[in-house]
């Protein structure tokens, strides 16, 4: 019973990084870039639910809301202002400068929040308790679960079936000959950006109510997390993203159980990425493309 503890709440806290992996996939997938400021547009999200639950006293699905509204236009101001600028410079000085962004939202917030750890409300309180009271479920894991689901299949549905997806899909194959095609791919990456920072902020709030502390660096490490969760699924795959988060969480939850392991955790996830590197490059789920000559 206690392996099943440990196994679905591995389970709810990969599906945090499975929402977050998701952002992660999609920016990589249309725009062909690593956004590393990505863990810190959770944090934002966070800290946004957080002032409208706590000072203005809103319930915390408007929290919730309020916090994807602000993310949503965060992400798309990032791309315009921060990359839209490199679309054909080198992929170093895009990657440089997403650091930049990265540190730019974390001094932000220390300035306008301080570096004080905060109690986090969870949005949901209480718990479900099965086997006869022998196991006991949080709602905010159940919650989580569902959501990272909910939006994995909402997501891929929109990828395949939507006029936008299909943009999108066309500008990962050539953005070339996407434009070339009337598909105007300016407005398809801030969509993009859009869609992953709106997903940022459903995980920063989810994420915050699985720790329920709140500080600057709370996205900081999820996010290299999450790159390594997308990176094990095959970055650029939508079910990869959610297998490779929901496997590093379990895997995460297991570490921490064993006592000689515990001390290793992060040890050990990034020794996973580095082992999945070796004898599968592309990820579990990742597909080969062919270079155009």
């Amino acid at each position: 019973m206690e392996f099943l503890s440990y196994l679905i709440s591995g389970i709810s806290l990969g599906s945090v990084y499975a929402i977050i992996a998701l952002g992660y996939t999609m920016v990589y997938g249309i725009a062909k870039m690593l956004n590393f400021a990505h863990g810190d547009v959770i944090m934002i999200g966070g800290y946004v639910s957080f002032c409208a639950m706590f000072y203005l006293g809103l319930p915390s699905i408007v929290a919730v809301l309020m916090a994807v509204v602000v993310c949503t236009v965060l992400g798309i101001v990032i791309e315009r202002l921060a990359y839209k600028p490199l679309r054909s410079a080198p992929s170093l000085a895009v990657l440089i400068t997403a650091i930049g962004v990265s540190y730019f939202l974390q001094n932000s917030a220390l300035l306008i929040w301080k570096a004080a750890a905060r109690s986090y409300p969870p949005v949901v309180t209480g718990a479900v308790k099965i086997f006869g009271g022998k196991l006991t479920v949080s709602y905010v894991s159940l919650l989580t679960i569902a959501a990272c689901v909910v939006i994995m299949i909402g997501l891929t549905t929109f990828v395949n079936k939507s006029k936008m997806g299909k943009a999108m899909r066309a500008c990962s194959e050539d953005k070339a000959a996407a434009q070339l095609m009337g598909i105007n791919v300016n407005a398809t990456i801030s969509a993009t950006f859009a869609i992953g920072s709106a997903l940022a902020a459903i995980a920063g709030v989810l994420l915050c109510s699985f720790n329920t502390s709140l500080m600057p660096t709370t996205g900081s490490m999820p996010g290299i997390k999450a790159f390594t969760a997308a990176v094990f699924g095959g970055i650029g795959s939508i079910p990869g993203a959610m297998i490779g988060g929901v496997l590093l969480g379990v895997i995460e939850k297991i570490c921490l159980a064993v006592p000689v392991l515990a001390p290793y955790t992060t040890a050990v996830e990034f020794s996973l990425l580095i082992l999945i590197l070796l004898v599968r490059p592309i990820g579990l789920l990742g597909k080969k493309r062919r270079e155009k000559v």
